[in-house]
């Protein structure tokens, strides 16, 4: 019986995955006792990933229109600018800027209740 180098390829990869082997498609592995929750970055959280993390969480709490409300970060330091419908709305989110790994301060001088 004939086999084409196609044919040839696709069977001994069949013989190799119904053994029990496998193919790393992509990047390093970590090894299975390498426990990432046990190691802690020593690096400091970045002005854009505070800003990206105060937008994110104010998107998802109740009360707070999120689109009405402008997010930016400076050294740590978040300015929230904005009209919300009401006080508890700009204390809720001036709790979530506050609440945010990595924020020094918040400035809601410019978030305003209607």
């Amino acid at each position: 019986m004939k086999f084409t180098s196609k044919a040839v390829v696709v069977h001994s990869l069949a013989l190799v995955l119904a053994a029990g082997g496998g193919i790393a498609l992509a990047g390093p592995q970590m090894p299975a006792n390498d426990n990432a929750a046990d190691k802690k970055s020593e690096q400091p959280v970045s002005d854009t990933w505070i800003t990206t993390k105060v937008k994110a969480d104010l998107a998802t709490t109740e009360g707070v229109k999120s689109t009405d409300i402008s997010v930016e970060t400076t050294n740590g330091i978040v300015t929230l600018i904005g009209v919300q419908d009401s006080s508890t709305a700009v204390d809720k989110a001036i709790a979530v800027a506050r609440g945010i790994k990595g924020v020094k301060d918040v400035d809601a001088s410019g978030l305003k209740a209607r």
